[in-house]
């Protein structure tokens, strides 16, 4: 399937676009457009227009996860386009905090999550999905099947809010968007808090007959040591994977480590980059 994808908003931008901490990639997928996250804010609306798109010819949307910086433009889209659901995670919920230190004295919860009542006040705007789950023809929602992903919620001080109090975020409400190209799968996962290589070999366990070949989104290796990002960069080169785009939050420092790694396989994501498979 000729795929085009257009990065929407991103923290890097080299020219009149606008930037932010968030990510938005219009997919051009087929005679589907297909809109992954919203950004954080309204820009990735500005941002559209300036580079010849219409929200309201988006035909699905996606959200990659349940973060601010992914949602937080979710009500702006549901304004401008009358006809696209918004495809999330059963387990999506205005629940996601991150444990913050204040002036190294005392500790705090602060929410990062989704808008609040945007579910409820959109609520025929949204579809929540279980599974790995057919969006389009060759276009797969495709959820986390590693266990034990609360570890990596523990370490990166990440929560979520149940009855029965705070428990380390499993990720649970974060997807990738998986779609078959003429150059093999390309995974988008915005921030892959998952790890990288579980995402990767999970769409391999999805897929088994199918060659993999990109990866896009951020890595969230923006936090990491120098030693950890290495070893990130190692694992990802020894999947086979050919193509790895990537920014929002795994950040300059890491780039450049892993650029080390990867070199001509590694492209930086930016605000305006296009795409093609």
């Amino acid at each position: 399937m000729k795929t085009k994808l257009t990065v929407i908003v991103d923290n890097k931008s080299d020219d009149e676009l606008g930037s932010e901490w968030g990510l938005c990639i219009l997919c051009e997928y087929g005679d589907a457009k297909i809109l992954l996250d919203a950004g954080a804010s309204d820009l990735f609306s500005e941002n559209m227009k300036k580079l010849g798109f219409d929200t309201a010819d988006v035909d699905y949307g996606v959200l990659s996860h349940a973060h601010y910086d992914h949602a937080n433009g979710m009500p702006r889209f549901f304004a401008e386009n009358k006809k696209a659901k918004f495809y999330l995670r059963e387990s999506t919920g205005e629940n996601c905090f991150a444990r913050k230190t204040f002036l190294k004295l005392f500790t705090f919860r602060k929410y990062i999550g989704i808008p609040k009542h945007v579910t409820e006040k959109y609520a025929d705007r949204i579809e929540y999905v279980t599974g790995d789950y057919k969006l389009c023809e060759g276009a797969y929602l495709i959820p986390h099947k590693t266990p034990g992903l609360s570890a990596i919620g523990e370490r990166e001080l990440m929560f979520v809010r149940t009855k029965d109090g705070y428990r380390p975020d499993d990720f649970s409400h974060e997807q990738s968007l998986v779609l078959f190209t003429d150059k093999g799968l390309v995974i988008l996962n915005s921030c892959s808090h998952g790890g990288a290589v579980n995402i990767i070999n999970e769409v391999k366990e999805t897929f088994p007959d199918e060659r993999i070949y990109g990866l896009i989104g951020g890595l969230h290796l923006f936090n990491k040591s120098s030693d950890e990002i290495r070893k990130v960069s190692e694992n990802i080169k020894n999947t086979g994977i050919e193509y790895v785009c990537t920014g929002h939050c795994t950040k300059d420092r890491a780039y450049g480590i892993m650029k080390e790694v990867l070199g001509d396989r590694l492209l930086q994501l930016k605000t305006g980059l296009v795409m093609e498979f």
